[in-house]
């Protein structure tokens, strides 16, 4: 098992440098950095002047040396202009440039400035990571359980008119996308113009103190689409599981209904499952962009919207980071578990 987790400690250690350095290099295209140039400096600047400006802040550095020093093991650039004043990546404003550190990468803790929010990478993304995670967090107590209890009661007999009716339910809720059935909530439950003005309170004020008025909607919104996905396939991993020969021998040998559920058929039924429950961590942390941008949360997926619609490339940046760390963390979380959910499965 150790040397099983270090070997995919190393593929993820190299996904995750492959991973970061497309996304490094997209957004370090020239009209992105001349977008940047002149949202930092004046919009009307000439083509020489925007040269001069990224040549001054090292964006026109060759690409793997720029990748180097945003990650932390080439040394930052440096650069003196006419009057003999210092500047660099590493020297912060204000600071003398003899006490500055020779690298300042993500492997510092540098995650660089937001030219949007103009504030710390590192502080907004500590803040709007936490925001999306007490979602997720609503959302997965609300849908798995939710869905594996769906999926079972199906599953027990097959063809039957309660596996029929949860079938339907479940195709429902996935077909439907988070903006259709977020809107339908909306306009049902929380506008005045139908007249069931249930819920009061906006996803915004949940940031603050999150009650059942301003975070149900946003919450049921994420969890009614994924509940229905994973129901399907606890349905069809216990279908598949209620038809094993071991089951039938349970059967036969008279043990009741219930414990050949409980105790026989529910283990091995949630091995599939189990991938499909980790897998929507990364879903979540990257799939409430719409969600979180039609309740007006201020969270991960809102970050990123307003990151990518104002050019902001440090965040973007930061934020591939964050959600390819996370997509590589719940694939080998999931790996692990299916080793402890049946231990007939064993690692060569």
């Amino acid at each position: 098992m150790g040397l099983f987790i270090l070997r995919r400690v190393g593929v993820m250690i190299l996904t995750a440098l492959c991973l970061t350095f497309i996304v490094f290099s997209l957004t370090n295209l020239y009209p992105n950095l001349e977008k940047l140039a002149k949202t930092e400096g004046n919009f009307r600047m000439s083509d020489e002047a925007v040269t001069s400006w990224l040549t001054k802040n090292g964006h026109l550095d060759p690409l793997p040396i720029k990748f180097g020093q945003w990650i932390g093991v080439v040394p930052g650039w440096t650069n003196t202009d006419e009057d003999g004043k210092i500047t660099g990546r590493c020297i912060e404003r204000g600071a003398d440039p003899a006490e500055a550190a020779t690298y300042c990468g993500i492997l510092q803790g540098h995650w660089g400035n937001s030219s949007v929010f103009k504030e710390p990478v590192a502080d907004i993304i500590a803040t709007r990571l936490g925001h999306t995670g007490f979602l997720m967090l609503c959302v997965m107590l609300v849908m798995v359980p939710g869905a594996l209890i769906i999926g079972v009661l199906a599953g027990m007999r097959e063809g039957s008119r309660t596996d029929r009716s949860l079938s339907t339910v479940s195709i429902l809720s996935t077909a439907t996308p988070e903006y259709v059935s977020g809107v339908i909530l909306i306009a049902l439950f929380a506008s005045s113009a139908v007249g069931l003005k249930w819920f009061k309170g906006t996803a915004t004020s949940a940031m603050e103190s999150a009650n059942f008025e301003n975070f149900f909607l946003p919450v049921i919104t994420i969890a009614l689409y994924g509940m229905g996905y994973i129901a399907r396939m606890t349905r069809a991993s216990m279908t598949e599981v209620m038809t094993s020969q071991y089951i039938r021998t349970a059967r036969l040998k008279g043990v009741s209904f219930p414990n050949i559920v409980l105790k026989h058929a529910l283990r091995n039924a949630l091995i599939a499952p189990f991938t499909v429950i980790m897998l929507q961590f990364p879903w979540l942390l990257n799939g409430v962009v719409i969600v979180e941008t039609l309740f007006n949360y201020k969270g991960f997926g809102w970050t990123l919207v307003q990151a990518a619609g104002n050019n902001d490339i440090e965040l973007l940046l930061a934020i591939s980071v964050v959600s390819v760390v996370v997509v590589l963390l719940t694939q080998l979380i999931s790996d692990i578990g299916y080793v402890f959910l049946n231990p007939r499965i064993r690692i060569s």
